[in-house]
């Protein structure tokens, strides 16, 4: 029998394992037009925090008691849709599971990139990937000569958003926790890295690595690090806002202490969602696709075996479990 991790309650703060349960489903019909599919490989998120509590975002929340949904990679196994056939690889929105049945529409066909393992359409050649190079290129506006500070740098949007602005011709300061991811910061590329673990304020921290200040901030964490890359800040900075992991399981605000520079430096702040730019696609992957096939864009992956351990990986991601994407292998 199939299985799916469901959301048993909604959490306070920082999840649990109580707030997740693992059962058996069963699975539709297989009626015309639909695929039967054996997923292989699962993303898990920081974005899934917010849809498991009930409040109206971007995305609809989780329902308790409902399976949860994710990012996957799988193979088709049985078909009633002229575009797919059995041993097509494909990607879908119906993970935390082994096994899906879905509309046809909601896959998509994975294509044959030289070099490039299925997975990576989970990270630099997926949503992350996709989230690091809009939010960068577009939201940010940034450029070559730009001085880009980015949070999380060894996360896999960060990691991502590192490389890109590296081949960009841009100067890059990553920010990450730990002498290890520090390292591995720096082996993409990045010309500095902040061990924000350290113990060093992240103001006094950022304006010794960048003393001529930031043109560009990419925002994963929010809080202390939003604060630093506002005080540090160089006339018209440009800011993406793609997450703030920082207060994802805490009420407390940040607290945009250094808020009022953007008025002097005409800084602007800008908020986007990765789904926004899915018409634009083809320009990404015909950028993007290419980097990754030869090496130039490198990922990492921290890999956690078994559909058992999903919640487990999932809540990693919010003690630093994770160096690069963070994916499930079933």
């Amino acid at each position: 029998m199939p299985h799916a991790w469901h959301l048993k309650s909604r959490p306070s703060g920082l999840p649990t394992a109580d707030n997740f349960e693992h059962k058996e489903i069963t699975l539709p019909e297989l009626a015309d037009g639909m695929v039967h599919v054996r997923n292989r490989w699962l993303s898990v998120d920081p974005y899934m925090r917010g849809r498991m509590n009930d409040v109206k975002s971007y995305v609809p929340p989780f329902q308790v008691g409902e399976p949860l949904e994710g990012g996957a990679i799988g193979e088709v196994v049985e078909s009633r849709s002229p575009d797919f056939q059995p041993g097509d690889t494909v990607m879908h929105m119906m993970g935390w599971r082994d096994e899906a049945v879905l509309p046809a529409q909601a896959l998509n066909k994975l294509p044959t990139i030289p070099g490039v393992e299925p997975q990576a359409f989970l990270g630099n050649l997926g949503l992350t990937g996709g989230t690091a190079y809009w939010g960068l290129l577009d939201a940010a506006k940034a450029k070559a000569g730009d001085i880009v500070f980015v949070s999380a740098a060894a996360g896999a949007v960060g990691s991502a958003v590192v490389q890109i602005a590296k081949a960009k011709g841009m100067t890059v300061i990553g920010s990450a926790g730990g002498a290890d991811k520090v390292a591995f910061v720096k082996s993409l590329g990045a010309d500095e890295c902040i061990d924000y673990k350290a113990g060093v304020p992240l103001v006094k921290a950022l304006s010794e690595v960048a003393p001529k200040g930031i043109d560009v901030y990419f925002d994963n964490v929010g809080g202390e690090h939003l604060d630093a890359a506002l005080a540090l800040g160089r006339k018209d900075a440009r800011f993406a806002i793609c997450g703030m992991i920082d207060g994802y399981n805490s009420g407390a605000p940040t607290s945009l202490r250094y808020l009022m520079r953007v008025i002097a430096m005409r800084m602007s702040l800008k908020g986007f969602i990765y789904t926004d730019y899915l018409p634009r696609n083809g320009e990404f992957y015909a950028e993007m696709g290419p980097w990754v096939a030869s090496g130039a864009v490198k990922g990492r992956d921290t890999v956690v075996e078994g559909l058992d351990k999903t919640p487990e990986a999932f809540l990693g991601l919010f003690t630093g479990a994770n160096t690069g994407k963070m994916l499930v292998k079933l």
